[in-house]
């Protein structure tokens, strides 16, 4: 539509604002009127018009099998546009139009803003299935006729008003017809229905609505008189209400056809079981949280155990083997501290994986720097636990075996992340690989875990080799999806 507009007409931002407006609404009118709408806008030098926007109806068959969108065709073709356009009323003509051997009658009703006759709703009703309207229909049909009047005097849409249409009530969802009292005059089956669930036990026409939704919500002391207000329909509001079994979600559209308030419309539907679905999602959520939380308390709580036994330890290398293992631990642990914070399993992982270069780089402080580059971006858990253990084995053993005491150096980690693979490279520039190593067969405790969790439990490939100049290099590639 922003296309059409600018390329053809007259009309400016706010002028194309508000007709944004109007079609974000425009199903209400079409649904209510069993209608297609079609919106023509005149052109710029006003010799034509183009069609801008098309809107077919949930509630009947539709007028146009084709698209209609981008047409245009030239003033005094369609001569209830241009009675519309420029006399600024609703304009309905006598005998319908055949279009492929149906009948339809035709309507105009002109967009007006600020006091300006913007553009044209022709609006097109298929006649072919015409038969005696019953009390639902002729609601639906007054209330289009209201709103129908309300747009040619520019009072609908409500500017104020935001409402998101793909979660708001639409016409076949429930709908009350209130008179200007806030009595309700009408409600359908679908409305009567979502109030038996919250507790009502009579029927709905003759009471007033603001009252009785107040009485059937939860008490908390005196009647909640905004809430009266609210479903009496005086302003244009979204609300939800709980009570009995049930939760509904409430429209209030007030009626001013003729800048009188003459009544409201309120659209209703039961979201009981989406609400239900939602708590039982964030109940799950908060649980699966929680767990992770306990779990990583339970992991720090058993890396203070092991890091208390190494301190008594007589043995330089029993100590050293536990203080291997609290590392291992708390790699672990800092993966279920960022799922503790998240409410799906998937983590940011450049942030695990700094974590784990600092935590391992306290063994060798002032000695040897590691630095990341690249992105490993957002992982599933089921990578990242075990990628967190391989990298924090991979550091550890370049640092230990890569440099002597005393040595300085550096320990690089890069990431190039693919659309199916993600490749890792751990490089440092210390004293190299021994004369026939061989990555695949030996190794340490740490290369052993390397090479099961790589190859086994990731599905990925593994290799050290000898950097290009000094040092060893790692390199491991991971398919994406675990």
């Amino acid at each position: 539509m922003n296309d059409l507009v600018r390329e053809h007409t007259a009309l400016d931002d706010s002028d194309l604002e508000w007709l944004h407006l109007l079609v974000s609404e425009w199903q209400l009118l079409s649904d209510l009127s069993f209608a297609d709408l079609v919106l023509w806008v005149p052109t710029r030098d006003g010799t034509r018009y183009v069609s801008v926007a098309q809107m077919r109806p949930n509630t009947g068959p539709t007028s146009y099998q084709d698209d209609m969108v981008g047409h245009l065709v030239p003033r005094g073709r369609r001569p209830l546009l241009d009675a519309a356009l420029d006399e600024g009323r609703i304009v309905r003509e006598g005998d319908p139009e055949w279009r492929e051997e149906v009948p339809v009658r035709v309507e105009s009703i002109p967009v007006r803003r600020d006091g300006r006759v913007l553009g044209v709703i022709a609006r097109n009703t298929n006649l072919l299935t015409v038969r005696t309207p019953s009390r639902l229909e002729l609601t639906y049909l007054q209330s289009a006729s209201d709103l129908a009047q309300m747009i040619a005097a520019g009072a609908f849409p409500f500017p104020a008003e935001q409402v998101d249409m793909d979660a708001s009530p639409r016409a076949g969802d429930g709908l009350i017809r209130l008179d200007a009292e806030g009595m309700v005059q009408y409600a359908s089956p679908n409305a009567l229905s979502a109030y038996h669930r919250l507790g009502l036990a009579s029927d709905l026409v003759g009471h007033h609505l603001g009252k009785a939704t107040a009485e059937l919500a939860p008490a908390r002391g005196p009647v909640d008189e905004a809430l009266v207000k609210l479903a009496s329909g005086w302003a244009p509001r979204e609300f939800e209400v709980e009570g009995g079994d049930g939760v509904i979600q409430l429209r209030a559209i007030p009626l001013k056809p003729k800048g009188v308030h003459t009544g409201s419309l309120v659209l209703l539907r039961d979201v009981t079981e989406l609400r239900r679905r939602e708590r039982e999602l964030m109940t799950k959520d908060a649980t699966i949280r929680e767990i992770h939380h306990r779990v990583k308390n339970n992991l720090q709580t058993v890396a203070a155990l092991l890091r208390l036994q190494a301190r008594r330890m007589d043995s330089d290398s029993a100590r050293e083997a536990l203080e291997e293992a609290v590392r291992r631990v708390g790699s672990i642990a800092i993966v279920h501290e960022t799922l503790s914070q998240t409410l799906d399993e998937r983590v940011e992982f450049d942030e695990i994986a700094d974590r784990v270069l600092a935590m391992v780089a306290e063994i060798s402080p002032g000695r040897v720097t590691a630095r990341r580059t690249g992105r490993f971006g957002i992982l599933t858990a089921e990578i990242a636990t075990p990628l967190s253990m391989v990298l924090t084995e991979l550091l550890q053993n370049a640092l230990e075996h890569g440099f002597g005491p005393g040595e300085s150096g550096s320990v690089d980690i890069t990431a190039a992340r693919g659309r199916e693979l993600i490749t890792i490279t751990v490089q440092d520039d210390g004293r190299g690989l021994p004369e026939g190593f061989d990555a695949q067969q030996a190794g340490n405790l740490g290369l052993q875990i390397v090479r099961t969790l790589v190859v086994g439990e990731l599905g990925g490939t593994f290799d050290m080799v000898p950097a290009p100049e000094r040092g060893t290099k790692v390199v491991l590639e991971l398919p994406l999806e675990s």
